[in-house]
């Protein structure tokens, strides 16, 4: 199905990016979002959608409020806390759409943001799908970003690279069992943070490899 552009203005901070419309409005749904670096056209992004969007889900690709504002660079230290609001006025926006189960996600930064709201609002949506999370930055493993994790009891599907300098596979293991909720780890050989997204290669095989995890892990 085609993606069309959405925007719901009504909402502080609004909703804006691409929503591919199931034909059953029962259908489950997936909301995903962006990196720091990226917006909701990144071919990551556009792959997994296209895969759930033909397995019957309704899609969201959204940039989040700080994208919205800024078309280029990366969020600034205050823009998280509205970049999060933004999340759950998305969610908001698809129970108005879709009457299924409502799964929330993103890429590196976004996936982030995700989990720290979910962290807070547990009963927000029914899982979460998180790629390349950013445990911690590059050469910076004694910081890892995990204080909010044992509050996290939504159940949650990791995809992550096994050469992603933002946290290996041991270290994210290791972050999964602070984790109360159900959760699973998706290796992805030899790829980084990009998960083979990145400049024109295309890592052909993952969006269906993700999708079939997905529809094994969130029965």
């Amino acid at each position: 199905m085609a993606a069309e552009f959405f925007q719901d203005k009504s909402l502080d901070p609004p909703v804006s990016g691409f929503l591919q419309r199931a034909a059953d409005p029962a259908a489950d749904a997936l909301i995903m979002t962006h990196g720091a670096g990226s917006n909701s056209k990144s071919a990551l992004l556009i792959a997994l959608a296209e895969a759930f969007a033909g397995a019957g889900f309704t899609v969201l690709r959204c940039d989040l409020p700080y994208r919205q504002t800024r078309p280029y660079g990366p969020p600034r230290p205050g823009d998280a806390e509205r970049d999060r609001a933004g999340l759950k006025n998305a969610v908001a926006a698809m129970r108005e759409i879709a009457h299924g189960r409502i799964f929330l996600g993103g890429q590196s930064y976004g996936g982030r943001q995700a989990t720290m709201l979910c962290a807070d609002e547990s009963e927000l949506v029914d899982g979460l799908l998180l790629t390349s999370y950013p445990l911690h930055a590059p050469s910076r493993p004694e910081r890892p970003r995990i204080q909010h994790l044992p509050s996290l009891r939504t159940a949650a599907l990791f995809v992550h690279g096994t050469r992603d300098p933002f946290g290996s596979i041991e270290e994210m293991q290791s972050a999964l069992n602070l984790i109360p909720a159900k959760t699973k780890l998706l290796p992805v050989n030899d790829v980084g943070h990009e998960l083979g997204f990145k400049g024109k290669s295309r890592n052909e095989d993952l969006a269906g490899r993700v999708l079939e995890e997905f529809q094994t892990f969130f029965v």
